[in-house]
C-alpha cells in the first residue's frame, strides 16, 4: 500500500510542493522586505508593451490581468533568488553575460556618430561598399539529358541560329545579375566562364552549367563600382555601430580581466598558450 502511494504521481506532486514550501520557509531571510510596489511607470510599461504587440491599448480588465501577471512573476522571481535557484544554472549564467554585453554595447553607441566619424569609417572600410560587376545576358540551352551530343550541337548553334535550344526551367534572359547570383542559378563554373566573356552581339561559348550546355549572348556588363557615401549612409552607420560595440566589449573585458587573478591547471589543454 505504501509503495503504491509513493509511486502515485499525485502523491509525488504534493510531496514536492510541501518540500518546496518548507525549503522556502527554511531559507527565507527574516529581515527581507516582503513588499512589492507596482509603480505608475511599471503600469505604463506594461500598457505600452501590450499596445505594441496588440496594436491597441489594453482595456481595464486586460490591464488588471497584466498587473496580476507582473506581481506573480515578481513573487516567483524573489522566491527563486531566496532559494538560490539561479546558482549553477547555465541558462541564467548565459543570460546575465548577454545582458552585460548588451549594456556595454548600448553605452558605447548611446550617442549618434558624427558625420566625420562615419566618413572616416567609410574610407577605411571601402571594400565593404564595393558593388560587384553585373551581367545582362541571354542564353540558349542544350540539355545533356535529352541529347547525347549536346556540347557539339551547342557549338554548331553559335553560328546556326536556326538550331533551337531545349526548354529551360528558368529564364532565357537575365539583367543586372552579379557573378554570385549567376553562380547560384547555373553553378560556379558557369559564372566563372561567363565573367570572362566580353559584351557582344554574337553568341559565345558554349558554357557548361549544372543543367547542360549554353550558348550566351552578353548584352551588357556594368563594371564594379564604389557605392557613394550618401548612397550607403544607413549601412555605414549600422556597420560603424557594430564595430564600436565590438571594440567596447573587447576593451571592457580587458579592463575587467586585469582585476582578476586567474589560475589554470598545469599542462592542461584548456590552459591558454603562453600562460604560466
Amino acid at each position: 500500500m505504501i509503495r503504491r502511494l509513493i509511486k502515485d504521481p499525485l502523491v509525488s506532486f504534493l510531496f514536492a510542493g510541501t518540500l518546496l514550501f518548507f525549503l522556502t520557509d527554511w531559507f527565507s531571510d527574516d529581515g527581507k522586505t516582503y513588499q512589492i510596489q507596482v509603480t505608475a511607470n511599471e503600469v505604463q510599461r506594461l500598457s505600452d508593451q501590450w499596445s505594441l504587440q496588440m496594436r491597441r491599448p489594453p482595456n481595464e480588465q486586460e490591464l488588471d490581468g497584466l498587473i496580476a501577471a507582473f506581481v506573480k512573476e515578481e513573487i516567483y522571481y524573489r522566491e527563486a533568488l531566496m532559494l538560490n535557484l539561479d546558482a549553477n544554472d547555465t541558462i541564467v549564467r548565459r543570460r546575465l553575460v548577454q545582458k552585460l554585453t548588451f549594456l556595454t554595447e548600448d553605452i558605447a553607441t548611446n550617442e549618434p556618430p558624427a558625420s566625420e566619424a562615419l566618413q572616416s569609417f567609410y574610407a577605411t572600410q571601402i571594400d565593404k561598399y564595393m558593388e560587384p560587376a553585373k551581367f545582362s545576358f541571354a542564353h540558349r540551352y542544350f540539355s545533356s539529358d535529352r541529347r547525347d551530343n549536346s556540347q557539339a550541337i551547342a557549338t554548331q548553334a553559335l553560328t546556326d541560329t536556326t538550331i533551337k535550344g531545349d526548354p529551360f526551367m528558368l529564364q532565357k534572359e537575365y539583367a543586372q545579375r552579379s557573378k554570385r547570383d549567376v553562380g547560384n542559378l547555373f553553378g560556379r563554373d558557369f559564372s566563372e566562364k561567363l565573367a570572362e566573356l566580353p559584351t557582344s552581339d554574337e553568341w559565345q561559348g558554349p558554357l557548361k552549367s549544372a543543367y547542360g550546355w549554353h550558348v550566351v549572348k552578353m548584352l551588357n556588363i556594368a563594371p564594379t563600382r564604389v557605392q557613394p557615401f550618401d548612397e550607403v549612409l544607413e549601412k555605414v552607420e549600422v556597420d560603424w555601430q557594430q564595430a564600436e560595440r565590438k571594440v567596447a566589449n573587447a576593451s571592457y573585458f580587458t579592463n575587467l580581466k586585469a582585476k582578476y587573478s586567474i589560475q589554470y591547471p598545469k599542462q592542461s589543454a584548456a590552459t591558454p598558450s603562453g600562460t604560466k
